[in-house]
C-alpha cells in the first residue's frame, strides 16, 4: 500500500494547541484502550482521566454488544457462523451497563473507535471483507439498545453518535492488508491507529485517512525497543503469562520506559507520543499502574495535552491547510 507522507516539521503540527509558547507546541499524549469491554475498568480508566486532565481513546470489540440471536448470526470473513476471539456478553445487564459507559465517556469529551468485531487477523482480508465487518460494527452498536430489549430508553444523539462520531479504528493485532484503507474511507471512518513506528512519528496521510503509528521505543536494562503497549510488555516481561510475584518490577520497567519516550519528546520535537493498553490489567495491574503514574506526572503540565486521536485531528487538519505538503 502506498502511503503519503504528511512531511510537516513537528512543531508546526500542532502549534494551535499551545498559547503559551511560540516556540515549541504541546506535547501530545494520546492514551488508547483496544476491546473496552470490563465495566469495572472503563470506570477505572474514566476516574484516571478525570483525575489526570485527560481524554482518552477507546476501540470497542462489537461482540461484547450483541445479543443472543446477533452472537449465533455473526460471522467475521472467511470465519464460521457464531465464532468470536474475544468471546460475547454474557448478560444483558452486562450490555446496559457497558453502554452506559459508552455513553458516558462520549458526554466526558473521550474518543470512541472500533476494534471491529471478533478480533480475528485481517492481513489476508479484502476491501469487502474490511467493509463487511466494519459495517457489522457500526450495525451493532447503532441497534445495541434495540436488540438487547433494554429496559432503559436509547439517548438522544446516538445514532448521529454512531453513524458519524466513531470515526476512529485500530485492527485486531495491529494487522492490516491493502484492502483497509479504502474500506475505512467507505464506512466513514477517518484515521486509523493500526501502524507502528521505529519511534513517535508524526501521521501519515493515505487518502483520506489519517493513520497514527504506535512506536517502538526503549525498555527494560537492555533498552530493546518494543511496541508502546502493555500487552507487548506482557510478553517481554513474562512470556504472556501471568506474574504477579513480580508486577513492581514489570510496573517499574513500563513506568520507566513510557517517562523516557516522554522526556525524549518533551525536551526535543514534541512529536505526539503514543500508549496503547487493553481493558485487561495484565501482570497484576502492572501497566495500568504505570499508565497512571505517568499520566499523573504529565498531563497537568501546562505544556502537555493528553488528548484523544479524534481530538488531535482538526489540529493536524489545519496544519494541513494552511501549508503545502510533499510526499
Amino acid at each position: 500500500m502506498k502511503k503519503f507522507a504528511l512531511c510537516l516539521a513537528p512543531f508546526a503540527l500542532f502549534q494551535g494547541l499551545n498559547a503559551e509558547a511560540a516556540d515549541k507546541p504541546k506535547q501530545i499524549v494520546i492514551v488508547s484502550f483496544d476491546g473496552a469491554a470490563d465495566n469495572a475498568l472503563w470506570d477505572k480508566s474514566m476516574e484516571m482521566a478525570k483525575r489526570n486532565n485527560a481524554h482518552f481513546t477507546y476501540f470497542l470489540s462489537c461482540t461484547f454488544f450483541m445479543n443472543p440471536d446477533e452472537r449465533a448470526a455473526y460471522q467475521a470473513p472467511h470465519q464460521r457462523k457464531g465464532r468470536s476471539n474475544v468471546g460475547f456478553a454474557q448478560t444483558q445487564a452486562e450490555v446496559k451497563a457497558r453502554l452506559s459507559h459508552v455513553w458516558q465517556a462520549h458526554l466526558d469529551g473521550h474518543d470512541i473507535g472500533s476494534h471491529v468485531c471478533g478480533h480475528f487477523d485481517g492481513a489476508e482480508w479484502s476491501k469487502s471483507d474490511w467493509v463487511k465487518e466494519l459495517t457489522t460494527f457500526r450495525n451493532t452498536m447503532k441497534n445495541a439498545y434495540e436488540a438487547n430489549r433494554l429496559d432503559t430508553e436509547k439517548p438522544d444523539g446516538w445514532d448521529e453518535f454512531t453513524a458519524k462520531q466513531m470515526i476512529g479504528f485500530r485492527a485486531p493485532y495491529l494487522s492490516v492488508s491493502s484492502g483497509l484503507v479504502p474500506a475505512l474511507a467507505e464506512t466513514g471512518f477517518r484515521y486509523d491507529a493500526s501502524l507502528v513506528s521505529r519511534g513517535p512519528v508524526m501521521p501519515e496521510e493515505d487518502h483520506t485517512i489519517t493513520r497514527f503509528s504506535l512506536p517502538l521505543i526503549p525498555e527494560g536494562p537492555r533498552e530493546r525497543r518494543i511496541i508502546a503497549m502493555d500487552y507487548n510488555m506482557f510478553v517481554r516481561h513474562s512470556g504472556g503469562i501471568e506474574n504477579t510475584v513480580k508486577s513492581k518490577e514489570f510496573e517499574e520497567r513500563a513506568y520507566q520506559a513510557f517517562r523516557a519516550a516522554f522526556d525524549r519528546q518533551y525536551s526535543g520535537d514534541r512529536i505526539p507520543l503514543q500508549l496503547g493498553f487493553h481493558f485487561v490489567e495484565m501482570n497484576g495491574g502492572a501497566y495500568w499502574r504505570a499508565l497512571d503514574r505517568i499520566t499523573s506526572e504529565v498531563c497537568s503540565k501546562p505544556d502537555v495535552a493528553c488528548i484523544s486521536y479524534a481530538e488531535a485531528l482538526p489540529f493536524l487538519n489545519k496544519d494541513r491547510r494552511d501549508k503545502p505538503s510533499a510526499s
